[in-house]
């Protein structure tokens, strides 16, 4: 089952594969900056929950490991208190201790076992949530590195197109009047003072 994160960057990649691309380009888009502004408003307020959700995941390793050393406990406990009641037995006391020894021994032996497979299984645990959490903050910075790489595009086509029109009405402006504007740069030049070009 995929996480509202994800939900939400499969919904960002396909809101930005639907968008019209410009007149004459085929790689800049248009699109409505209300509908991607909440969509990344939700990723953000999503992101903190579900970052919280896999470190619970990460904590309950102390929690298995805790489970496991009280079993080891009792197992220890109950032999001990095996070994006691053989001992206070005179008449089977060598028995006693051979069989208590044996007691003490498995359920050590059982106990190491249980600590080890919790701590195994506690470790898989943190390890399959640490992957999967970076495979998802991996996944949203490909989405915001993409989103920003667009936007950067988008902004500077559209000054270059903006700066060139500009470009282009001065030089119509200045072929206009070519001689009016030699003119008053002459009087300028004569004058020590910056004339007025009325263009217009």
């Amino acid at each position: 089952m995929s996480s509202r994160i994800e939900q939400l960057i499969d919904e960002i990649e396909d809101y930005i594969d639907g968008c019209k691309y410009q007149p004459l380009s085929k790689t800049n888009i248009i699109v409505n900056k209300e509908e991607i502004d909440e969509l990344l408003r939700e990723l953000r307020m999503k992101t903190p929950d579900e970052i919280k959700r896999y470190q619970k995941i990460i904590t309950n390793k102390e929690a298995i490991l805790n489970d496991a050393r009280a079993k080891a406990e009792a197992l220890i406990k109950d032999a001990t208190v095996q070994t006691t009641e053989l001992i206070n037995e005179h008449e089977i006391m060598q028995q006693a201790y051979a069989q208590a020894n044996e007691v003490v021994r498995m359920a050590t032996m059982q106990a190491q076992e249980i600590l080890n497979n919790a701590t195994l299984e506690a470790n898989g645990v943190r390890t399959s949530a640490m992957q999967y959490l970076d495979d998802m903050l991996a996944n949203l910075e490909n989405a915001m590195t993409t989103t920003l790489a667009t936007a950067t595009e988008h902004y500077e086509s559209f000054y270059n197109t903006i700066n060139s029109y500009n470009e282009t009405v001065k030089a119509n402006r200045a072929e206009l009047r070519p001689v009016e504007v030699e003119q008053m740069l002459k009087e300028a030049e004569g004058d020590g003072e910056p004339a007025e070009l009325d263009l217009m």
